[in-house]
């Protein structure tokens, strides 16, 4: 029974989170089954992320920069926005500015949630510390995946030059802010708190202001004014 809750408390954050996103989108809803799709996605590619970064790790060392920009945040979110580019990209149901932010989200909270079992099971960690992972790492990935998707969609539906631009920024702003938060997790371990909550409470923000104009970017937002204006 406490093997139950354990896992339901480690599990419960990020599909909590997935269901806000999800229910954010005010025009158009993605599939379910698809959103659960790209969420089994990110739960699948923790496996090569671990060896990859296993391997880099041997390779160059543990210093907090290495480990945070590349090892953790440069690893982590290139396969997160490899997937999503190959997979959601050009698929039909990216039809909004806003399916990049609930694919990506996706992605990111299945990896996030694989992620915080193993370490539940890992290193036994009782209540307060799974509800400081659920307020830091879980949501930390649920906002990496709301900048990398609010640039996909930027990408999506811009034109020329733009695209390759938003492109980029959808991998690198992903990997700027998440190693921001693993540098100052290993910088600072005495006083992190201090940081790291404010830095969280901007990320919040920012990322719902991107949450609110990918959705007034939406093509479905005339139509569906057009509807209620009818009704």
């Amino acid at each position: 029974m406490l093997l139950v809750s354990v896992l339901a408390a480690a599990i419960a954050p990020g599909i909590a989170l997935l269901a806000y996103f999800y229910w954010k989108d005010r025009y158009d809803s993605e599939p379910l089954p698809m959103v659960l799709r790209m969420f089994l996605t990110g739960v699948l590619i923790v496996l090569p992320i671990m060896i990859v970064q296993r391997g880099l790790t041997l390779l160059w060392g543990d210093s907090p920069f290495a480990f945070s920009f590349v090892i953790s945040a440069g690893v982590e979110e290139f396969f997160k926005w490899f997937v999503l580019y190959h997979i959601i990209y050009n698929h039909t149901e990216f039809d909004e500015p806003y399916d990049g932010i609930v694919y990506a989200v996706a992605v990111s909270l299945g990896f996030a949630t694989l992620e915080n079992v193993m370490y539940t099971f890992l290193q036994p960690a009782d209540f307060g510390t799974l509800m400081m992972r659920a307020l830091l790492p879980v949501s930390g990935h649920a906002l990496f995946g709301v900048f990398m998707g609010y640039s996909l969609g930027r990408a999506k539906f811009s034109a020329g030059r733009k695209i390759k631009l938003h492109l980029w920024l959808a991998l690198l702003l992903p990997i700027f802010w998440h190693g921001v938060y693993d540098f100052m997790m290993l910088s600072v371990p005495s006083s992190w708190i201090w940081l790291v909550v404010p830095f969280m409470c901007l990320l919040w923000f920012s990322g719902i202001l991107k949450v609110n104009r990918a959705n007034a970017g939406s093509p479905f937002r005339l139509l569906k004014r057009e509807e209620e204006i009818k009704s």
